[in-house]
């Protein structure tokens, strides 16, 4: 160690550092581990084989016993619905389900034995369906429509159907290969139209035969009758699906969401819990960051006039620093080092229970790196304050040699 660093270490108080040094890995491992436990349990709930994304909403008016008596148009949604809605503050965007206005038959034949059904079909806006844009198109002309069926309804052949009509059971990489035959009809049958299906996807989230949006214009331009209408089901692109602002306002509208919510409420509470963890962490984090440039202030304060004579000794600005800031490192440092210890140590506690239901093991590393971030943010700004001080001494320093 030079005689510079040991004049300007006369003072240093190691309790203060050490007390820094506390706060700061109290700080980061608590932001840390909200981050790696956010990152690693989210997969429970976010279904990476899901074609719609966790973060829409389908959305229907309930049925009531006086919409059976009328025409059905007590359960769609009107121009002022929609604009109401899109106001909110919680939606992103609004897409509108567009229903087949003719009559469809499908049919497929595996091993000899056949089956035929009559289906329904359902579009939304593309933009809505995470498939790549090749596997989910269509354009007039073009000899095969891709085709979305839930999974519930795949379990149902192969649990139900299947097993008492003696036909083999499918998995979804077979049916996916095997060509649909569709026949599509008018309501008043005087226009027609075969063409082959293909199972593009499977949704667990949308219980309807979905197809191209471009696909079902092109349809019911052909085959349809009564026209366009207002939609009866929506998909809404929002910001917090759990967000109890969102029951709220469906609630005192009468409407419902389809399907089960209780993956995007738990979700949502996941994420505001993971919130006040961090928000906390946080504060612990800023106000070591205070107790180190307060011990570091108070060191140079009580070492003012070693450093000024040291200066005009010609002392250069970055050996009088230095100390200071190899304190700075040091004390980040050890938090930093303590805090990925304890995150591994934290994550060994619940990893087995995650990796049991098959979730993914990504989080310690983001949990890292966020800390790592943040200790070389409290490095960064307490080593410029340093400087700043030591400028402060050269300025006095040149006004005495005036």
């Amino acid at each position: 160690m030079g005689l510079i660093s040991k004049l300007l270490r006369k003072n240093t108080s190691p309790a203060r550092i050490a007390g820094f040094a506390l706060s700061n890995f109290i700080g980061l491992l608590i932001i840390g581990g909200a981050v790696m436990f956010y990152v690693d349990s989210r997969g429970i709930w976010d279904d990476d084989e899901s074609v719609i994304n966790t973060d829409y909403l389908v959305v229907n008016k309930k049925v009531t016993s006086a919409s059976t008596l009328g025409d059905g148009g007590a359960t769609r949604f009107s121009a002022a619905d929609l604009a109401d809605l899109k106001a909110q503050p919680w939606v992103r965007r609004v897409g509108e389900f567009s229903s087949s206005d003719f009559r469809v038959y499908a049919s497929v034949s595996q091993g000899g034995r056949g089956l035929e059904t009559a289906l329904f079909f359902e579009s939304v806006p593309d933009s809505f369906v995470d498939l790549p844009a090749a596997d989910w198109r269509f354009e007039p002309g073009q000899p095969v429509v891709p085709v979305m069926i839930p999974k519930d309804y795949l379990a149902l052949y192969n649990f139900g159907f299947a097993g008492s009509a003696g036909l083999p059971q499918l998995s979804e990489q077979l049916i996916s290969g095997i060509p649909l035959k569709l026949y599509m009809r008018s309501e008043d049958g005087s226009r027609s139209m075969q063409m082959e299906g293909r199972i593009a996807g499977f949704s667990n989230r949308l219980n309807t035969v979905l197809v191209p949006d471009g696909f079902m214009q092109y349809a019911n331009s052909r085959l349809g009758d009564s026209g366009s209408s207002a939609p009866s089901r929506l998909i809404i692109d929002v910001s917090s699906p759990g967000d109890v602002a969102i029951s709220e306002y469906l609630s005192s509208h009468g409407w419902e969401v389809a399907g089960d919510k209780s993956g995007s409420s738990a979700a949502y509470l996941l994420k505001v819990v993971v919130g006040i963890v961090m928000a906390v962490g946080a504060v612990i984090t800023l106000l070591s960051l205070f107790v180190l440039m307060l011990s570091v202030s108070l060191l140079m304060e009580k070492n003012r006039q070693v450093i000024h004579r040291l200066l005009m000794l010609g002392a250069p600005l970055r050996k009088v620093g230095a100390p200071y800031c190899s304190m700075i490192v040091v004390g980040c440092g050890a938090a930093w080092l303590l805090s990925v210890g304890a995150l591994v140590a934290l994550r060994s506690l619940y990893a087995g229970a995650l990796e049991g239901l098959g979730v993914g093991t990504g989080g310690l590393m983001w949990g890292i790196g966020v800390g790592t971030l943040l200790a070389l943010g409290v490095v960064l700004v307490n080593i410029v304050a340093v400087g700043r001080k030591i400028k402060s001494a050269w300025g006095l320093r040149i006004s005495d040699a005036g």
